[in-house]
């Protein structure tokens, strides 16, 4: 009898000092806004709190008068964000009530993971495999060219299914890797280098090197950096652009009853010299480009923009928003979805779509290019962003869809902190 009292009396005390420990930080109100939500990431600044480092966080919803814990994950840097997905439906107009709470550090759960191999970094979801993103140089097939070796692009990418979505160095364009970004036409100083077509070996893009490797409950990715290297300068090897990928995916079912994921990209320039660089316009550069599987061809795929535009037409048009979609053999149809931020350089973005007999079958290519209709001068000393959403699936979407996910990334929730 003692040793329970004992024991009870133990337990109590514990549960009293893990209580003393937990003190609101914040009380504050999420709110929808003009578009509907459907578990949307959502992020609140933590810039201002003090706590210890001894401490960690708790979130909670209040729902009908109980308190719900939430998951969430901290993203350190120049301003701590926290981040949580929204859950469930929340109509326009609705407001959500959380509290923040200081409490003693749990382990949690990692769903979103990321794993180094020799060759790549992989980004998975549980078991599944979402992404490759390549590390080292892949060269291509034999006896071609070596000028077509290169690293720093996305392959493969898959649809929750596991259909392949990507395709690198085909026959007709060696020069193509999956999901990637050069750009084309750049003059540096008194000359022009074409970091796309690396054939012509005037230039290339590099990885080199490894920011952060993110794994979370809430989302996991990657920061990775990449050269822009010039072999017609004074040397013969040069950086002409220091770029930065931020890659990652959230834990959340984004369309209900479809399977899918999103994935995130954006892209950090700058000029590694000392004078102004210009992207001259033209039709393919920058932004985010897409070389699909070469199961897709003018028969058993299509097009759509945000503007109504079908594979036909879209081709130097504006859009927020790309959606394309193919079929597999015996496999059923999967696609990507490609959203472009209202911050992005000459938004609603052009972009290039090849046309649909292309290399005689419509072999399917698609890029958001910022530069297509105008120059952009890049100067030392700032830094330039891109940023990119894609909604991978299974199955098809609709265009009602595409705009809510497309608001949830342009004009997300709100986030309102109560004074009392």
């Amino acid at each position: 009898m003692k040793r329970s009292l004992v024991f009870v009396a133990a337990c109590l005390s514990l549960a009293l000092a893990v209580t003393a420990q937990k003190t609101q930080l914040l009380h504050f109100y999420v709110e929808a806004g003009a578009y509907q939500r459907i578990n949307t990431p959502v992020c609140i600044n933590l810039e201002g709190l003090n706590k210890s480092d001894t401490l960690s966080y708790q979130l909670f919803e209040k729902i009908k008068g109980q308190l719900k814990e939430k998951p969430f994950q901290v993203e350190t840097g120049y301003v701590p964000l926290l981040w949580w997905i929204l859950d469930g439906t929340t109509n326009a107009g609705q407001k959500r009530e959380f509290f923040l709470y200081s409490a003693a550090p749990v382990t949690k759960s990692n769903t979103i993971t990321t794993e180094l191999t020799a060759d790549n970094i992989v980004l998975k979801i549980g078991n599944s495999e979402i992404l490759n993103y390549r590390k080292s140089v892949l060269y291509p097939p034999a006896g071609v060219d070596s000028a077509y070796k290169r690293s720093g692009f996305i392959h493969p990418l898959y649809s929750p299914s596991g259909n392949i979505l990507t395709r690198i160095s085909p026959r007709d364009h060696y020069h193509h890797f999956g999901i990637w970004n050069p750009w084309t036409k750049v003059r540096i100083g008194n000359h022009e280098t074409d970091f796309w077509n690396i054939g012509s070996k005037q230039g290339t893009v590099r990885f080199s090197g490894i920011n952060s490797v993110i794994d979370g409950p809430v989302y996991g990715g990657f920061i990775v950096k990449q050269d822009h290297i010039d072999f017609q300068g004074n040397k013969p090897e040069e950086i002409a652009i220091n770029e930065l990928w931020d890659v990652r995916t959230w834990n959340m079912e984004p369309v209900t009853g479809l399977k899918a994921y999103i994935v995130d990209l954006t892209t950090f320039l700058s000029v590694a010299g000392t004078e102004p660089i210009v992207f001259v316009a033209y039709r393919y550069a920058g932004g985010i480009g897409f070389r699909a599987t070469g199961e897709w061809n003018n028969k058993n795929s299509t097009v759509l923009t945000s503007e109504g535009l079908a594979r036909k037409d879209a081709d130097g048009s504006r859009a927020r928003w790309v959606d394309i979609n193919g079929e597999f053999r015996d496999k059923g149809n999967s696609g990507i979805t490609f959203f472009s931020h209202p911050s992005n350089r000459e938004y609603p973005e052009p972009m290039r779509v090849w046309p649909e007999n292309q290399n005689g079958v419509g072999d399917v290519y698609f890029e958001f290019c910022p530069t297509r209709h105008k120059d952009w001068e890049l100067h030392p000393g700032n830094l330039y962003r891109l940023k990119y959403r894609m909604l991978v699936y299974d199955g098809k979407i609709d265009k009602a869809t595409a705009e809510r996910l497309w608001n949830d990334f342009a004009y997300p929730p709100v986030v309102n902190i109560s004074k009392k």
